[in-house]
């Protein structure tokens, strides 16, 4: 039975999924199974291997899919001769623990666009421990040289590419095009997918400004407390390696729970009600020369906005 699992365990890390390995690792006295017996469990529930059956392995059950959610692996003790072992029939009189662990393959990271920040996150993400993906519809940004660490180097039509990809849910999405048309042909495509984390560069009124027309195109985001934008935690970031670093630290956040997204629409109501109807401030952005910079607090650096 075993066998099995093990197999079902690589499975898991060749998918790129995630799910909980139940083990047990002590026993006392008559129990229905021994040391070593493990029960895989799946985030949509379905379960491989068997630690004994009964209300106590449909407790570990349950305490494994919360561990998926909180990432944190456990023990769970059960007496056998207590009112849960009786209600199964099992009344061995013994004792077992459980170890429950999650077990997550490493996260993919899909960067859209190829440009500055990309090369830099790129960079630091591989040694994170993130598999990195590349897409961009320009073979001089899109190559290995520039991202020798990347599993998968891709040029093609950005949604095209990302329409035809399937994304293991655990996945991370950073949308980092070379302008807002890019952008929200991305966002189009990867909206309606079930991602982990998806984040987009830019200000808050870009963010608004690409609200509204997934709105009116009728495009629902799947996952809107999953989306992160303006992308990256706000430490002032002005530099490509800056903002990427902001974007790695977030990223590592989200991985460990230690941080949760706002939804779209929260960000978007946020931008509009001081900047959407008021006309652009000189040394705003909007008038500010090509290349000066800005924090990604506030927007990204107006080139990277051109040519990420």
């Amino acid at each position: 039975m075993n066998e099995e699992v093990f197999k079902a365990v690589n499975d898991v890390f060749a998918r790129g999924e995630s799910a909980a390995l139940a083990t047990i690792i002590r026993t006392q006295g008559s129990t229905p199974q021994r040391v070593g017996a493990k029960m895989l469990v799946f985030a949509d529930g379905r379960t491989i291997g068997t630690i004994g059956g009964g209300c106590y392995e449909n407790d570990a059950f349950w305490k494994a899919r919360r561990a998926l959610e909180t990432r944190r692996p456990l023990v769970a003790r059960y007496e056998l001769a207590d009112d849960i072992a009786e209600e199964s029939g099992l009344i061995c009189g013994g004792q077992m623990e459980v170890y429950i662990e999650p077990l997550e393959a490493s996260p993919h990271l899909y960067l859209v666009g190829a440009g500055h920040v990309a090369l830099e996150l790129g960079r630091l993400a591989a040694p994170a421990g993130f598999r990195v993906h590349v897409i961009d519809d320009r073979e001089k940004f899109s190559n290995a040289e520039r991202f020798p660490d990347a599993v998968e180097v891709a040029v093609d039509d950005i949604p095209t590419w990302l329409e035809n990809t399937d994304f293991p849910p655990t996945a991370y999405a950073v949308i980092l095009t070379r302008g807002h048309r890019h952008d929200l042909d991305a966002l189009r495509a990867l909206a309606p997918r079930p991602l982990r984390y998806l984040g987009l560069i830019g200000s808050k009124a870009k963010v608004a400004r690409l609200h509204d027309a997934l709105r009116e195109a009728g495009v629902t985001i799947a996952s809107p407390e999953r989306l992160h934008a303006p992308v990256g935690l706000d430490i002032g970031a002005v530099t490509p390696q800056e903002i990427a670093v902001s974007i790695l630290a977030e990223l590592i956040a989200v991985k460990y729970g230690k941080l949760e997204a706002g939804s779209v629409e929260a960000a978007a109501e946020a931008a509009v009600k001081p900047l959407r109807w008021s006309p652009p401030v000189a040394g705003t952005a909007a008038e500010r020369p090509e290349g000066e910079a800005v924090s990604n607090g506030a927007a990204a650096p107006a080139a990277i906005i051109g040519g990420r």
